[in-house]
């Protein structure tokens, strides 16, 4: 597993700083994905990307919380998490489009929390922008506006809502 995540970074860093995740982005989708196996994603690089068997499928531009700096820590702390988690539930009806739920807070994180006072928090999710926003969803673009979440565009979350099955590993990297 480990090895593959290694792959999956290196894979993900050369993508990115070769400009590619932009190319891929903008490709049509005119069929079905694979099913994925594992996401990664990278917070420095602003980049999700949908594996199978150590293979990129597909790679999307995210925004993340308003703080993407560092792992969170506690509620309202607005960074997105870092580790190992799973893609535990869904959402058809969430506010921001579709909604994947990640497995934070894990024990850890929840031990962490409490050994500062604090409430870890939780709702950690992959989702497209909100509904209600019509045309002005673009201003969401280019920037991290999540309370500690992971953002994509509504047709990128279209994708990756039927190629990422429950029980799904994610990994969450600096």
């Amino acid at each position: 597993m480990k090895s593959q995540i290694f792959k999956a970074v290196f894979l993900l860093s050369l993508i990115s700083s070769l400009g590619v995740v932009k190319e891929v982005h903008a490709q049509a989708n005119t069929r079905a994905l694979p099913r994925a196996d594992h996401v990664v994603v990278i917070k420095g690089a602003r980049t999700l990307a949908l594996m199978r068997q150590g293979k990129l499928i597909k790679a999307y531009k995210i925004s993340l919380g308003h703080e993407p700096v560092g792992h969170k820590e506690t509620e309202g702390d607005s960074k997105t998490p870092e580790g190992d988690y799973l893609i535990d539930g869904r959402n058809p009806n969430s506010k921001f489009h579709l909604a994947l739920h990640i497995s934070y807070p894990s024990s850890q994180d929840k031990i962490q929390a409490e050994r500062g006072g604090r409430a870890p928090g939780g709702a950690i999710m992959i989702h497209g922008r909100p509904d209600w926003t019509g045309w002005i969803r673009t201003l969401y673009e280019d920037r991290d506006w999540t309370d500690g979440c992971i953002a994509v565009s509504n047709a990128d979350m279209d994708e990756i809502w039927s190629a990422v099955p429950d029980g799904t590993p994610i990994s969450i990297l600096p």
